[in-house]
């Protein structure tokens, strides 16, 4: 337990000093962490003898990285996808170890999770990028923990018994809840003035919601696998991949949430 503590400590002083510093250093993080993800994950597929070609991960997400640094349009970050997918395939072709399987994770890779942490690297460059990690941040990991005691307290009915056998629907339902109780604090404190009570509470329980869905399908990845973590990276916390499930899915989110109502452009 002491161990886990003061890694979490070290890494969440890590996250906020570049998180905060400037806009350059939110997206390097971010791209690092992307990096790191994808390779935990391609190393974690030589398990089922299936080799990917990680380099094409690593340059697509430093190529979104240079994409979020400048603020490029949509059109660019489609023809940077283009451009990997094609790379991943034609990896498949010219080298024998990578072969068609490597090709597919390959590509599944580029989907999940750089594509995500690309996502995050555009978010971080962006005009509501306090709003949205704030929120995003604060209300997932706020419904991580009341969900994991809510499941220990009243969980009794399994969500996904085949992907994560200890998660329970009474324990989604506590963090779902306690999310919304996270939107209110926002609000209430007078955080963000220019976001009304309404699209707090709602973006708050959206992201949270879609960061539960992201730990299952991490779950799922790492079942089908056959691996516990991804890594030992970050001690008493597996690896990179394993403490960025649930905010790959709910900063998107809860971006999302802002553009809708019209507070991201």
């Amino acid at each position: 337990m002491k161990q886990r503590v003061i890694s979490a400590v070290v890494l969440m002083a890590v996250a906020l000093s570049c998180v905060f510093l400037s806009e350059l250093t939110r997206v390097l993080f971010f791209a690092v962490a992307g990096i790191f993800c994808a390779y935990e994950l391609s190393r974690a597929l030589e398990k089922l003898e299936v080799y990917c070609c990680a380099w094409v991960m690593y340059v697509y997400t430093a190529a979104q990285a240079l994409l979020a640094v400048f603020h490029a349009e949509a059109t660019a970050y489609l023809a940077c996808f283009a451009l990997a997918v094609y790379l991943a395939l034609f990896s498949g072709i010219l080298h024998k170890k990578v072969s068609g399987r490597g090709a597919m994770y390959t590509l599944a890779g580029i989907a999940y999770p750089c594509f995500l942490f690309g996502l995050l690297m555009m978010i971080s460059a962006s005009s509501v990028w306090l709003e949205t990690l704030a929120i995003a941040c604060l209300s997932t990991w706020v419904c991580d923990s009341f969900a994991l005691f809510g499941g220990m307290r009243f969980g009794k009915n399994k969500i996904a018994p085949l992907v994560s056998p200890n998660k329970t629907v009474e324990g989604c339902v506590c963090g779902a809840l306690s999310s919304i109780v996270t939107g209110a604090l926002i609000y209430y404190l007078g955080l963000f003035p220019q976001l009304s009570l309404a699209i707090c509470l709602v973006t708050a329980f959206v992201s949270s919601t879609l960061g539960q869905i992201g730990d299952l399908a991490e779950s799922l990845v790492k079942r089908m696998i056959g691996v516990k973590d991804f890594s030992n990276l970050i001690p008493g916390h597996g690896g990179m991949f394993d403490r960025s499930d649930s905010l790959l899915f709910s900063i998107p989110t809860a971006y999302i949430c802002l553009y809708i109502v019209g507070f991201a452009a």
